[in-house]
Formats: structure tokens, sequence, C-alpha cells
């Protein structure tokens, strides 16, 4: 004997028991944050630091807002200071790939393209470009910035740069005496 006393009562439990496991699932995903870059929003990408011997910050920041009409970039870099903000023009990001570039026109009226790329989670931007004065051809890394009132960290020294090796003279070229 069931102890239901009608089928109709039994599947009316049934169902009431299935929207509530289906509403506690999409509870769970809708909870969940979307991995790598959010479509609106800001978020602030920075390897701002401090040179330990003289006590100035040093690095660069990207602060993307993202709109449903288009993208803005403000970017700051460091030249013994912290620089002032400039809004960047041609903002361009491939959400699918992380490819990201924009133009920013320095104090000489000079036009520039900044170009990187977004890691898969979005917490890095990696932009392209010549790092530590330009003598190592190296990428700097932005680490996306969740605690705005932590200290900065000591600026890494660059790595040394190899010497050039001095050229060989060979037996057949050396001039005749």
């Amino acid at each position: 004997m069931s102890p239901f006393k009608s089928p109709r009562l039994a599947v009316m439990l049934a169902a009431l028991l299935l929207v509530s496991v289906t509403g506690v699932a999409f509870a769970a995903v809708k909870g969940k944050k979307p991995a790598g870059l959010e479509r609106y929003g800001v978020a602030v990408y920075s390897d701002l630091c401090l040179q330990k011997d003289s006590g100035e910050i040093g690095g660069q920041r990207v602060t993307l807002h993202r709109f449903a009409e288009a993208d803005s970039v403000i970017y700051e870099f460091t030249a013994g200071a912290l620089s002032w903000p400039i809004v960047a023009s041609d903002v361009n990001l491939d959400a699918a790939t992380g490819a990201f570039d924009f133009t920013i026109a320095g104090a000489d009226s000079e036009e520039r393209t900044i170009v990187g790329k977004f890691s898969k989670d979005g917490q890095t931007l990696t932009l392209e470009g010549d790092y530590c004065g330009g003598n190592v051809r190296m990428p700097m890394k932005l680490s996306r910035v969740r605690d705005f009132g932590r200290p900065l960290k000591n600026c890494t020294p660059c790595p040394p740069v190899p010497e050039a090796p001095a050229p060989a003279q060979d037996s057949a070229e050396a001039p005749a005496a």
C-alpha cells in the first residue's frame, strides 16, 4: 500500500521537489563569477612598485572601463614620478582571444600604440615592449589589483645586459702589411 492516498498528490510532490532542486542549482550557477574579463565594470592592472634606493614609484597602471557602448582606458606610467592620467583613444579588446591595444598621445603629442594580451582568467595583462630602459626586450606583466590599500612592493632590478661579442677577425680578411 502506497503512503500517498492519491497518485495526483505524489506527482505534485515530485514536481515540487524537481522545481526546488532546479532552483538551487540555478542559484549556485548564478552566484559563480565568470572566468576571464567581465563584460561590464572597471578593472585595474598595475606593476607599480617602489624603487628601494630612491623611494620613487616605478611601473605603470592601466584602468579598463567596460561599458555597453565602448571600452575606455586610462593609462599612467612613471618617469621619476607617476604621470598624469592619460585617456587613451582607439581602444580595441577582443574578449575571445584577450588581444588588447590602445593609443595614447604623450606630452609631445606623438601618438603611441600600446599592445597587450589578457590572461584567460583575466588576472594578468601582459604588455609588449621594451622594459628596463629599452636595453632588454621583455614584456611587462601587470597584475589585476584587488586590494587598493596594500603597500607597493619593492621594484625588482633589471637583469644585466649581456655584452655584445667582440667582432672576430678572420685571418683571410686581415689587412696585408
